[in-house]
């Protein structure tokens, strides 16, 4: 396997505000006829990557699944084993600095799909939780920096992706993909991503993208004065759909 592909979701592939990836559809068109496999590196449940590789014909490409805590294999299914989720919840009510983070375990279904965009029903998924939580915070910036120091003398990890601060025991999507990469047997990798929560994955990458999302905050990372990252003109879908082409072309894939 030459080539393996890995994506953000939300503000990369996915519209920030529609969660539509129709602009991208040349791109995962080529990508299809090329023979590489898309993998998907989100910080979505296995419950809501599921449907979304069903519906992008994603075959036995595996999926990396809440910020890299956990992977989605076709095979297997989704997880389903909250041990961890469990023990950041605990955590979350015996700490008094928690006062002004809302996480998803906080809300509804109904909230969660207000605060999202989502339909409640895609909302109830996102709930569906094994490995983190995001959510957000309401609190001045000194206290969440309390909270944030309080996180981690507890060995609580929290990364702010390009809507939330999400909550986990510390594995990143480089993690993941680099396990993916291994099991897979990759000679090169693309990463595509939008916000803070993507660094790590477009750094490890042969070529990594930072995809324009004006709703997520900056990045400014090493690799990209040493030319390993670039960045797209146009936001979202658009933007991957460009980014994806290019680099088919430079590798000789397309």
């Amino acid at each position: 396997m030459r080539l393996l592909v890995f994506t953000d979701l939300d503000g990369t592939l996915l519209d920030h505000a529609t969660y539509s990836y129709a602009a991208a559809r040349p791109a995962l068109t080529a990508l299809r006829d090329n023979g590489v496999p898309l993998v998907l590196a989100s910080s979505k449940t296995g419950a809501e990557i599921r449907l979304l590789h069903q519906e992008l014909e994603l075959g036995d490409a595996p999926a990396i699944v809440e910020n890299g805590a956990g992977i989605y294999w076709p095979a297997k299914g989704a997880e389903d084993d909250p041990a961890d989720y469990r023990r950041i919840r605990e955590a979350l009510a015996g700490m008094p600095e928690a006062e002004g983070y809302r996480g998803f375990g906080d809300m509804s279904d109904a909230e969660v799909s207000e605060v999202t965009g989502l339909p409640v029903k895609q909302a109830a998924l996102a709930r569906q939780r094994c490995h983190s939580e995001p959510g957000l915070w309401h609190g001045t910036d000194d206290a969440r920096q309390a909270f944030l120091s309080a996180l981690e003398a507890r060995g609580i990890a929290a990364r702010s992706g390009g809507r939330f601060l999400t909550l986990s025991f510390g594995r990143t999507k480089a993690d993941a993909m680099g396990e993916v990469t291994e099991r897979l047997g990759a000679e090169r990798t693309i990463a595509l991503g939008d916000a803070p929560n993507d660094a790590e994955m477009l750094a490890l990458a042969d070529f990594g993208v930072i995809v324009r999302n004006d709703h997520a905050p900056p990045m400014d990372l090493p690799e990209e004065a040493a030319g390993r990252i670039s960045r797209t003109d146009l936001p979202g879908p658009a933007g991957w759909n460009k980014a994806v082409l290019r680099l088919l072309e430079e590798t000789g894939m397309n």
